[in-house]
């Protein structure tokens, strides 16, 4: 990956569907069919958005309401082209376009 680094963030919750599928890993599977560099789906203890309703595990830590985060890292230009098609899955969600910048190994 060369030129300027960008991360998407896209904010879901575990009950998001499309279809009987998942949302976050419908997301997932498109992110990896477009080549994507890099993406992590991960699983939130609790949070709340802008209508303040807070989503977090339920009664014996069982709910299908966390919150789930897709981090995405690539390069600016790939991460603006992917963007119309995740958004046409996540057409209300929060998503954010954050700089980021590879720090080398070693």
């Amino acid at each position: 990956m060369t030129g300027p680094m960008k991360m998407l963030v896209v904010f879901l919750n575990e009950a998001d569907r499309l279809r009987d599928e998942p949302l976050y890993e419908v997301v997932m599977r498109r992110l990896r069919h477009l080549e994507i560099g890099g993406a992590t789906a991960l699983n939130g203890v609790m949070g709340f958005g802008l209508h303040h309703r807070m989503h977090h595990k339920g009664l014996f830590g069982i709910s299908d309401d966390k919150p789930i985060t897709v981090t995405v890292v690539d390069t600016e230009q790939k991460i603006r082209m992917v963007i119309p098609e995740i958004r046409a899955l996540v057409p209300k969600g929060l998503m954010l376009i954050v700089d980021a910048e590879i720090v080398p190994e070693g």
